[in-house]
């Protein structure tokens, strides 16, 4: 990591980007009247995950094909995850030859080895039996990117310098996904927005997404280990992933000058936009990977908690219903975890928490007293 954050050679150009298909808002939802049933079309599903291949524009960064996955569930509970996977932004950290600091293709994606929130017959699983599309990642974007670059890779360790095309291409991929659910599921009543490192970070604004189609829906959204992030130093995902122009229908987004946006930001644009989506986040004080890529975007830090402690308060503030878990110890991610089910902070139970917030009833937020420790695993009561 140190090696690659030493060069970073801008992008030299900019194709055109690709077409991204119509993300379907409020208007196109289908009509529901107080005695409609909840509908959903499983027809062709097989038991456990099924794989699909969108085509069309939904491409990795190397080129290679983009798949997502669907599991079935209830016809009226919707989980839609996002597949963390890191991220880059120039040509050093972008060459898959050199170290790239993000997942290039999905040859090694599958959720099915996964375990946390995706292990099924787990007893204390709140989402046992909801419906789940996978998407995952390999955009290097955080799912939030439609662009194409052309970066300059630097010569290091006997690599000449030579020219990487990568396909920033998230937001046409996770919509593929997306576009899944608003195919076949037509008036789900609960759903559940969320994805881990860099696919929480942009759970906020597909969680948007999902309330314009399905605005009778109750969303709940959760964020998984990207909480400390504030700011960029040494690049704009505005200029490289076209970020700005992803989340131009934010009305609160576009009034943030593009040296001063952060991924927290999300959380407030998503609660003015749509103020009933049930906002939430959890993260380790001192996540080891959270601090590296920060040094490597060029803001290290010794300690991710005050970076995470100020942007809490800030989302807090403008969203008085946002809620956070905070836990010690530098883990990174939780959600795909066995710690889903083994970690309580202060008296409060993680998967209790999890549950109580997903389901709508009344949680608090729970921050830990001594963050340099990770929790003491417990067992269920």
């Amino acid at each position: 990591m140190a090696l690659v954050a030493l060069v970073a050679l801008v992008a030299c150009s900019e194709p055109e980007p690709p077409a991204v298909p119509d993300v379907p808002t409020a208007v196109n939802a289908p009509p529901v009247d107080a005695e409609q049933q909840t509908y959903s079309d499983f027809s062709g599903l097989e038991p456990g995950w099924n794989a699909f291949t969108p085509g069309g524009d939904t491409i990795c960064s190397d080129g290679s094909e983009y798949r997502f996955f669907v599991k079935q569930g209830e016809p009226d509970k919707l989980m839609f995850y996002l597949e963390g996977g890191g991220a880059c932004w120039d040509g050093a950290n972008c060459d898959p030859d050199l170290q790239p600091s993000y997942q290039i293709n999905l040859a090694a994606t599958d959720p099915a080895n996964s375990h946390g929130i995706l292990a099924f017959d787990h007893p204390e699983n709140p989402f046992a039996d909801y419906t789940v599309v996978y998407a995952p990642y390999c955009s290097a974007d955080v799912h939030l990117g439609d662009s194409v670059q052309t970066h300059m890779a630097p010569a290091i360790e006997g690599h000449a310098a030579h020219e990487v095309n990568i396909q920033h291409r998230g937001l046409v991929n996770a919509t593929a996904a997306m576009q899944w659910a608003f195919d076949h599921m037509l008036v789900p009543r609960q759903i559940f927005v969320t994805g881990s490192s860099a696919g929480s970070i942009p759970s906020p604004f597909y969680a948007l997404k999902m309330a314009q189609y399905y605005p009778r829906a109750d969303i709940v959204q959760l964020g998984d280990a990207s909480g400390g992030y504030r700011g960029f130093a040494n690049f704009n995902p505005y200029d490289v992933w076209a970020t700005d122009e992803v989340l131009a229908d934010m009305d609160y987004i576009s009034t943030i000058p593009a040296d001063e946006f952060s991924f927290h930001h999300l959380y407030i644009g998503t609660a003015q936009a749509r103020p009933g989506i049930r906002l939430a986040s959890y993260d380790n004080a001192e996540d080891d990977v959270q601090k590296q890529f920060l040094a490597l975007g060029g803001t290290p830090t010794e300690s991710l908690l005050p970076l995470l402690e100020t942007n809490l308060e800030e989302i807090s503030e403008a969203v008085p219903d946002f809620r956070y878990y905070v836990a010690g110890g530098t883990m990174h991610t939780i959600l795909l975890r066995p710690e889903v089910y083994s970690y309580e902070v202060e008296g409060v139970r993680f998967v209790d928490w999890l549950t109580d917030l997903a389901a709508g009833d009344p949680v608090q937020n729970v921050m830990c007293l001594n963050c340099e420790m990770a929790p003491e695993p417990v067992q269920a009561p």
